[in-house]
């Protein structure tokens, strides 16, 4: 299987002078410096890395990850766990999120349109905090008539509460390792 990557990915933190007395296990070539710790706008992988001198990123920027030249990051340290991340990087995670879902609200919206049974007792929808069985009978029967065209048009004719929220979520549920199952993270 090809590996993919990251080309962009959201700060989360920016810490000047890298995270005090901490040293990332089995990592060679660690430098002292700016560190950023970050979460990929495709896949959501969580990242770590350090930042070009004289570069000063805010939560929320959106930096370039990918393999050529890279403008504010220097090298990649690594990917991280849910719990490696800083108190504010775990902060600003849901309002980052829902910001990557917004602006990818066309693959989301094929999640609703196109999800299928996991197993013969549970289906995809259902895995989303909020959804039972009433909202994914809603769903299913809604798609059949007429895809979604936006998250207005699922709510509107489905009566499901903020599908922003449920999505943000249940990718934070996904990368915080409490979920078996996964719908939109990969495995770390």
């Amino acid at each position: 299987m090809e590996k993919r990557y990251e080309e962009h990915a959201y700060v989360l933190d920016f810490l000047l002078h890298g995270r005090p007395g901490v040293r990332p296990a089995g990592r060679a070539g660690y430098r002292a410096g700016a560190l950023v710790q970050l979460i990929g706008e495709k896949f959501f992988t969580l990242l770590e890395a350090l930042v070009r001198q004289g570069v000063t990123l805010k939560p929320h920027d959106l930096v370039y990850v990918g393999k050529e030249t890279r403008k504010e990051i220097t090298y990649i340290i690594g990917r991280i766990s849910y719990d490696e991340l800083t108190a504010a990087a775990k902060m600003e995670l849901p309002a980052v999120l829902s910001k990557i879902v917004l602006n990818q609200e066309k693959v989301f919206l094929s999640f609703f349109n196109t999800a299928r049974a996991v197993t013969p007792r549970m289906h995809a929808l259902e895995l989303l905090p909020g959804i039972g069985k009433k909202y994914m009978w809603q769903v299913i029967n809604e798609r059949e008539r007429k895809s979604f065209e936006s998250f207005e048009d699922l709510q509107r004719r489905t009566e499901i509460p903020n599908p922003v929220k449920l999505i943000t979520k249940r990718i934070l549920e996904e990368l915080a390792g409490e979920s078996k199952y996964r719908l939109f993270t990969r495995v770390r």
